[in-house]
């Protein structure tokens, strides 16, 4: 028998913990004094305890803790909703720092506002292309919606034209389409001379041709594209054109480090 500290030592929580447990029937000492009313625990009940403390991390309440513990839940079962939990959280880490990647580029964006060189714009027409190419839905057009959506779409897409052995004929594509309810389209391509007619395991599809776009280089990751953006938005209303639909993104030079990105930004456009 351990007293309540040596108890409590031994599970890696605290004295107060345990006795809280204890009031709300969660885990009962194995004895209590009766004269002096200190409790003992057993070094068997450190297995209950360990499943207490591991249900709660994952977000449950205590009483739901007590309902799951009364069904006598397993090691494997336990195991699940640990790599779930996991799994939750660590998306839960991938948006927040998403977010915050887009906050940063946000603010850099506002600070420097009117000391910009404005970079090189180049209209230009942009023939069709048969891309191969696979897609997915995003909540919204927002960065830290669209890189979670994007970046495997990718990773799948390159896999699977490598193992259909289609030829690739240039850089990635990226390209977007709002839907009704604000979500987006994402659509994620690599070019390939491929028979439309053929059964792939992605799509093939013929881009159609972009008759007039504006389009400009941006260096670094696609979290920061918030100042190129707002380049061409501002020469395509000095120069009396308005933008049709989102941008087309061509990933001209994609290596390990983000910051040496090159991707070029295509938006259709129409005079005013």
């Amino acid at each position: 028998m351990f007293s309540i500290g040596d108890f409590a030592r031994l599970g890696l929580v605290s004295v107060r913990m345990l006795r809280h447990y204890d009031a709300i029937g969660l885990l009962r000492p194995a004895y209590v004094d009766p004269v002096t009313g200190y409790r003992s625990y057993q070094a068997a009940q450190l297995s209950r305890l360990n499943r207490i403390v591991a249900i709660k991390d994952l977000g449950f309440t205590l009483e739901q803790v007590s309902a799951i513990l009364d069904e006598k839940v397993s090691t494997e079962e336990l195991h699940g909703m640990v790599r779930l939990r996991r799994a939750q959280l660590e998306a839960q880490i991938s948006a927040d720092l998403a977010r915050l990647r887009g906050v940063e580029a946000r603010l850099r964006t506002i600070e420097r506002e009117g000391h910009l060189r404005t970079p090189e714009v180049v209209l230009k027409n942009v023939s069709p292309i048969r891309v191969a190419e696979l897609s997915a839905r995003a909540a919204s057009y927002e960065p830290e919606h669209i890189g979670p959506v994007i970046s495997p779409l990718f990773v799948e897409i390159c896999l699977r034209v490598e193992a259909a052995s289609a030829r690739v004929t240039g850089p990635g594509i990226a390209y977007y389409q709002e839907e009704d309810d604000g979500s987006v389209m994402v659509h994620a391509c690599l070019p390939v001379a491929a028979p439309a007619e053929d059964a792939y395991d992605f799509q093939i599809v013929d881009l159609p041709e972009l008759p007039t776009a504006a389009t400009i280089i941006h260096h670094g990751p696609m979290e920061a594209v918030g100042p190129t953006f707002q380049a061409l938005a501002h020469w395509i209303e000095e120069n009396g054109f308005r933008s049709l639909g989102l941008a087309r993104e061509i990933s001209l030079h994609c290596p390990d480090n983000l910051d040496e990105w090159v991707t070029e930004l295509q938006i259709e456009v129409t005079p005013a």
